[in-house]
């Protein structure tokens, strides 16, 4: 009984069936201005990201060539999407990590909770090399920095611009 429920959408579907590599093949062939977003962040990309703490996909910029199944010669800027601090869900390293009172009070104001799961997100300062090889692996041309007003109430703000290891300070991600 399902099945034959679902095949009764069949015809009202058929209509929005398309090859989608075509259609926007042929959307730029025309002129058309196209927008892609992605979702997550690099160090979550299947191939980039922080192994093995990463998602099954491709989520920098190339991940819409890949995805969509469009040249990257049609893609003509990247716009970088971050937060004005770091966030995670779940497990992996988080050098920047704030935890306390001042991370309570990030995760309350920033309504810092993950989109599927609903879990806590954890919260760190932003780190300016997680921010460079973002902007590296992805060829960003500009960048929009979110959430700012969340610092508000933030006394002190610290940015992460190395990092401290037994081998000595690392300056690139």
């Amino acid at each position: 009984q399902t099945h034959d429920a679902a095949l009764g959408f069949a015809p009202r579907l058929a209509p929005m069936v398309a090859d989608v590599s075509s259609e926007l093949y042929r959307a730029a062939a025309a002129g058309k201005h196209l927008l892609f977003e992605g979702a997550q962040g690099s160090l979550l990309d299947i191939d980039h990201g922080t192994y093995p703490f990463v998602t099954s996909s491709n989520c920098t910029a190339g991940g819409v060539c890949t995805g969509l199944g469009i040249s990257p010669k049609k893609v003509q800027s990247v716009i970088g999407v971050c937060k004005a601090y770091k966030t995670r869900v779940g497990m992996g390293p988080f050098p920047t990590e704030i935890t306390g009172a001042v991370g309570e009070k990030i995760q309350k104001i920033g309504k810092e909770f993950g989109a599927t799961t609903g879990r806590q997100r954890r919260v760190g300062w932003f780190d300016a090399l997680v921010g460079k090889y973002a902007v590296m692996v992805n060829g960003v041309d500009s960048i929009a920095l979110t959430k700012l007003d969340v610092f508000t109430t933030v006394e002190k703000l610290k940015i992460c611009v190395a990092y401290k290891h037994k081998s000595g300070i690392i300056k690139n991600f």
